[in-house]
């Protein structure tokens, strides 16, 4: 045992005399004395930032360093900067410029930003850009941190006259489309309690997992007792002793189209980390050490990684247990399971989604409008051509975390989750026991890009704590972020497109080979998504698409930002300027030829539906031609730019992009307002906020709705005991459904304060206004809300005044986008930069402005790195070979392009709250494409499969074999 010291120290301002291991980590250190803001996001590897403090005025990652270290030095940490709960200039700029989103590294951004600042009282761009070189953001894009420096000068200097945080819309509105403070950003910045690691009560069991060297493999014997003899050890987790139980994970609306083909732990491994045991210890060290002497004996079977492999004769069945349908089993079912292997399992279809296990298809689907046939005989140009995306991982930074407690005789559990009704649904369907034992609380999310919309590791601690009643604290290591959570399919994508001489598209036919891994989530509708988000921008008489999804055994895949979309982007949208050089045309000209317009009849979503029939769509706004032509004048389009360098060639790019606002026909959203005996107000709504601010949305449309102050509106989100069903966040839902609910459910308590202030004024409800701050207004007087809920809350008062409402539709909000890109390319290196990159959205009304321009930077930045370099790279048994953030490689503030600029283009769409659509998801979709005719054009050679590397520009060159 280490010998204890007492260090002398200061933290914070106080000088502390500490004793303690003088080997522990400071991180550790830090967080065991209640420091909240100086967080791990890559296991004390000091990449990310996240555990940025400032030692003696210069920041350091505390991960890197141990206790002995501190020894008469000085600490701060970013709860320091704050006096009481008033935010300090440097972090107020933070939240003002839209800098915090998620929130992880707000703190660590907050240090940075004041060491920069006392150092450099002007810094230029070139020294912003080194101060923040030492943090990694997955959220914002790097892009308002400079707004943030600016604004951080400005309030030290106590000046903030002619502030111009954001473009601002609606000035017939007074706070939707104008920038606002984003209403959870103090605590974040400040480092206050927020995300789930802040909610663990003392002394939790802690949960490890011993995940599977093999990637196809039955467990034969597995022996657990010299483990469970080590003390600290509570108990141990196996195939042998788990709930026999099949789910899905995929946190979609019920019933899912996606099977339930997942035990808690099964006996047949499927890849490489999967689950084989979990460890319930008093400390994370002793459950590391118990994992150690968990003796496993495997019977390796071959594995398939590809969809090649897959679908190839006799290839080995990732899914051979017992096929069962709910509803719509095939004739030949019977037939089918004869060849089942017991140890495989279940695989159980809520109804038919094309599934063949036996052939490794998890999901298939074909469709589509107008006469192929005929569209191919009609064209005089036919090209056909295949594109491949590989397998990239979302890592937010906040690791998948969970705790889990009992309260009474309910299950509470604290999630960073994206969908808390449907982890409710799918961990009461696991532990057997009914919804209303279970309480899911959504905390802040550091981070989620579609991988939280899955449940990998609620179910396991909630089990725990269900049979021994004890509290269980489990958060993945940035290793099993890579092995063992969602990451994006892999797909094959074939182009085959008809046009005449003029450009006039005659048929469109698209298939998607997608490679789902050892389970079923999302498999229909990822894939579909692909088709769904691309077809439908162009218009043509005659479309078809086949969609096949193949079970393998690489590390699961699941929901990614986007959904699919980027990879059908990527195809289509490379396969329409491939078609522009075949017509010698303008790849601009052919896009203006063919594209969606406003007043366009989607029909070919007819046969888009998830999992059901699909409803043919109008387009009531289109924002691209606003956007093409803005953005065509911005990088001049028409100008062939020329390097003085004779190896590098410069080259430009434009593709246009589409996303839609939630799932018409499927979401469904809840919200109520509620009148407080004051006069103020409180939303409650089920809507779930990842840092992309629906809950400062959800209150600026209530405030606009009820004239009221946001000041005065408070609100209560994502719980399942507090507040009411909402889907989840994910298909772009947020703004449009749980902004929709909202919208509803004050214009429902706006009905009910004009109607109590007739009562009250005696005047006819129609003579009688809204107006700020927070009165009714009639022709012969006024009264206050206060006045009016004291009014309603008496003995014989009418009672507490709730607007409630429930929202559902099947009119459709489609966002767009056009995305214009200069790149230069080295010919001699193969080096590719980006030099310019310009993003135009349409999301309507632009309801958070500055939020809605740092989510377009934020997945216009990680586009580009899932474009140029990221990858998931595997050896021969499917092990991943660089599962942490240094060696995958994620952008930095240093990679993004030298002229960056995201626009927001107005429409006014009939359907979204105050005419808002999606913002979040749809600017990823860009940048592959985009990039890719880019490099054409600069160099002459087409690469069909990303990441578009420097050995792949030489090997299309010829200069490398």
């Amino acid at each position: 045992m280490n010998q204890k010291i007492t260090l002398e120290w200061v933290l914070n301002g106080k000088t502390l005399f500490t004793e303690t291991d003088p080997f522990v980590n400071v991180q550790v250190l830090l967080k065991q004395m209640g420091i909240l803001s100086v967080r791990d996001s890559d296991n004390h590897t000091g990449f990310a930032g996240s555990d940025t403090i400032l030692l003696d005025g210069k920041p350091v990652n505390a991960g890197l360093m141990i206790a002995a270290q501190l020894d008469g030095h000085d600490v701060v940490t970013a709860e320091f900067l704050a006096k009481g709960n008033q935010m300090d200039p440097v972090q107020a700029a933070l939240v003002d410029a839209g800098a915090v989103q998620s929130g992880y590294n707000a703190p660590a951004s907050a240090l940075v930003l004041t060491d920069l600042l006392n150092r450099c009282s002007n810094p230029t761009e070139e020294e912003i850009r080194d101060a923040f070189s030492s943090l990694y953001f997955r959220d914002n894009g790097y892009i308002p941190l400079f707004k943030a420096v600016e604004l951080a000068i400005k309030y030290r200097e106590n000046d903030t006259e002619d502030l111009a945080i954001a473009p601002e819309f609606r000035d017939d509105l007074r706070d939707v489309g104008k920038p606002r403070r984003k209403i959870d950003g103090s605590k974040l910045v400040m480092g206050r309690r927020a995300f789930v690691e802040d909610r663990v009560d003392p002394n939790p069991l802690y949960m490890k997992v011993l995940r599977s060297r093999f990637a196809h493999a039955y467990i034969k014997s597995i022996d657990t007792s010299m483990a469970e003899s080590l003390p600290g050890v509570h108990s141990i987790i196996t195939h042998e002793n788990c709930p026999d139980v099949y789910y899905g994970s995929a946190g979609q609306g019920f019933p899912e189209p996606s099977p339930y083909d997942k035990r808690m732990f099964s006996q047949k491994i499927r890849h490489a980390g999967d689950r084989v045991a979990a460890v319930v210890a008093e400390s994370e060290q002793i459950a590391l050490d118990a994992l150690a002497l968990i003796h496993v004996e495997y019977e390796a079977l071959p594995p398939v990684f590809t969809v090649d492999e897959a679908k190839a004769e006799g290839a080995p069945v990732v899914q051979n247990g017992t096929i069962e349908y709910v509803v719509g089993a095939p004739d030949d079912l019977e037939e089918q399971n004869k060849t089942a292997d017991p140890r495989d399992g279940k695989i159980i279809y809520q109804f038919p989604i094309g599934a063949d296990p036996r052939k490794n298809i998890a999901a298939s689907v074909s469709g589509g409008i107008g006469d192929m046939d005929k569209g191919f005989r009609d064209a005089e140009v036919i090209i056909e051509r295949e594109y491949e995306t590989t397998q990239i991982q979302c890592t937010p930074l906040e690791p998948h975390t969970v705790y889990t407690k009992m309260e009474g005789d309910r299950l509470v559990i604290h999630a960073s989750t994206q969908v808390p009704w449907h982890l409710r649904r799918i961990v009461a369907r696991v532990l057997g026991i009914k919804e209303n034992r279970i309480q899911v609380i959504k905390e802040r999310t550091g981070g989620a890009y579609g991988s939280k919309q899955d449940i990998l590791l609620e179910e396991l601690a909630a089990w725990v704590t269900w049979t021994s009643g004890q509290s269980v604290f489990y958060q993945h290591t940035r290793e099993e972020e890579f092995i063992a959570c969602s990451t994006r399919f892999p797909m094959k994508m074939g182009v085959k497109l008809g046009a005449r001489k003029d450009g006039t598209l005659t048929a469109v036919h698209m298939t998607v080979d997608a490679n789902s891994g050892p389970f079923g989530n999302h498999c229909l509708t990822v894939p579909m998504n692909a088709c769904s988000k691309s077809l439908p921008l162009f218009l043509c008489d005659n479309f078809h698409f086949d969609v096949t999804t193949y079970y393998t055994n690489i590390p699961p895949t699941g929901a990614y930002q986007g959904y699919g979309a980027p990879k059908g982007s990527y195809a289509l949208q490379m396969a329409i300027a491939e078609l522009a050089e075949e017509l010698k045309m303008d790849p601009l000209a052919l896009i203006e030829k063919n594209r969606v317009r406003e007043g366009a009849m989607l029909e070919i979503l007819k046969c888009l539906g998830e999992g059901r029939e699909g409803i043919a769509a109008p387009v009531e706004s289109c924002g691209l031609d606003g956007a093409l032509k803005e953005g065509a004048e911005m990088i001049e389009w028409d100008k062939k730019e020329i390097s003085d360098d004779p190896d590098v060639k410069i080259g430009k790019g434009v593709v246009i992009i589409q996303q839609g606002s939630g799932l018409p026909g499927l979401d469904h959203s809840n919200a109520d307002v509620k009148l407080m005996t004051d006069g103020t107000l409180i939303v409650h709504t089920g809507g779930t906020d990842l840092g992309t601010g629906l809950d400062t949305l959800c209150v600026k449309i209530a405030a606009e709705v009820l004239c009221t102050p946001m000041d005065d509106i408070a609100i209560v989100a994502a719980d399942t005991d507090n507040t009411s069903f909402d889907t989840g966040a994910y298909a772009s839902s947020g703004t449009y459904f749980s902004g929709g609910a909202v919208y509803k459910a004050a214009g429902v308590l706006k009905d009910k304060i004009l109607q109590a202030a007739s009562e009250m004024l005696k005047e006819p409800v129609e003579d009688l206004s809204l107006e700020f701050p927070s009165f009714v207004k009639g022709k012969k007087g006024q009264v206050s809300f206060e006045d009016i809920s004291r009014d309603s809350l008496t003995g014989e008062g009418r009672g507490q005044l709730i607007g409630f409402a429930s929202y559902t539709t099947d009119d459709s909000a489609f966002p767009y986008g056009a995305h214009f890109a200069q790149v230069a390319v080295n010919t001699r290196t193969g080096e590719i930069k980006v030099q310019k990159y310009y993003a135009l959205q349409d999301c309507g009304t632009p309801i958070n402005p500055e939020l809605a321009l740092g989510q377009i930077y934020g997945g216009v930045v990680k586009s580009i790195g899932h474009t140029l370099y990221e990858e998931m790279v595997f050896d021969e048994k499917g092990r991943c070979l660089n599962p942490d953030l240094r060696r995958y490689g994620v952008p930095l503030i240093g990679d993004i392009p030298e002229d960056l600029e995201a626009r927001l283009v107005y429409t006014d769409d009939p359907f979204g709250p105050f005419g808002g659509k999606s913002i979040s998801e749809i600017s990823v979709n860009g940048a592959a494409p985009v990039i890719a005719n880019a490099v054409h054009d600069a160099t002459g050679i087409w690469i069909r499969k990303w990441p578009i590397t420097p050995e792949k520009i030489l090997r299309e060159l010829g200069k490398i074999k």
